[in-house]
């Protein structure tokens, strides 16, 4: 295994997965800069940040002198010039074309060993790199949320996807003290393919009239999931869960178990989101 080369990690993207990412980043060592495009979302990321840290802090998990030293490694911008480095973490919106724009510009930037990863939950890894300079540089590093928390990082190999690429990204998410899990380029990856009858079930049950979110959460709690899919579904983003359900879908040849649920598309659709708006299945 190759040790982390890495010194700096550019994270793009600073919603909830991005800040969380680069909080781990951060807290692991590496010098770290966070972009987005809104200024505003910059100051929501540094202010979960300092959240984040000081909850460390209470519970003792952490000193204020080590608080003090991962914000010194965060670096934040809206100055794509400036998002220069070893790795890059992709973590936008869930659509193609955005990814590959900003990939292509960050790839003209940085030298040719910088490493693209994309925090995707489900888009195809391969279907990214074939657009993109040098694929072998390319892959899949999917976060789960919360970052800081959540160990589990899959690591997705592309069909392009160099064994250095892999072996470098495995030695860094070590490093972040996660446990890092290969898998090869698939509709869902792992996670969010085993993970789909999880939610739909649920939701295919409340849709019946059979239960509510509520009692459904409550059974599978005390059966022994720390969440039970509603509640997960709030947490993780209803719009980000719901996109993974129709890209696992539409890749597997659209079999009917796996339908995305019409519940789900209309809280999409009336932006209840979960814990980010506020309102989802559960008011917040």
């Amino acid at each position: 295994m190759k040790m982390p080369d890495s010194k700096t990690i550019v994270v793009c993207g600073a919603g909830t997965m991005g800040s969380g990412i680069a909080q781990v980043c951060a807290a692991a060592g590496f010098s770290t800069i966070v972009y987005d495009v809104q200024e505003d979302v910059l100051q929501k990321a540094r202010e979960a940040i300092d959240n984040s840290l000081q909850y460390l802090i209470d519970k003792q998990k952490i000193s204020v002198e080590e608080s003090l030293s991962v914000k010194s490694r965060l670096q934040f911008t809206h100055d794509l010039a400036i998002c220069k480095g070893d790795l890059i973490i992709e973590a936008i919106v869930e659509r193609m074309e955005i990814k590959v724009s900003l990939l292509t510009a960050l790839a003209a930037l940085n030298h040719e060993t910088c490493i693209l990863a994309t925090n995707t939950s489900s888009l195809s890894v391969t279907a990214l790199q074939e657009r993109l300079p040098l694929p072998h540089r390319v892959a899949g590093l999917h976060f789960f949320n919360p970052a800081p928390v959540m160990k589990l990082v899959e690591i997705v190999k592309g069909k392009h996807t160099s064994i250095e690429t892999i072996q470098t990204l495995e030695a860094i998410t070590l490093a972040m003290g996660k446990t890092g899990v290969h898998c090869l380029d698939a509709p869902g990856f792992i996670v969010n393919h085993v993970a789909r009858p999880y939610y739909l079930t649920g939701l295919r049950m409340v849709e019946q009239g059979i239960a509510t979110p509520q009692t459904v959460d409550a059974a599978l709690e005390a059966a022994g999931f720390k969440m039970g899919p509603f509640r997960l579904m709030d947490l993780i983003g209803i719009d980000i869960n719901y996109s993974a359900s129709q890209q696992v879908w539409q890749a597997l040849g659209h079999p009917a178990r796996l339908q995305p649920s019409a519940l789900q598309q209309q809280k999409v659709a009336d932006k209840h989101l979960g814990r980010k708006t506020k309102k989802g299945f559960y008011d917040y």
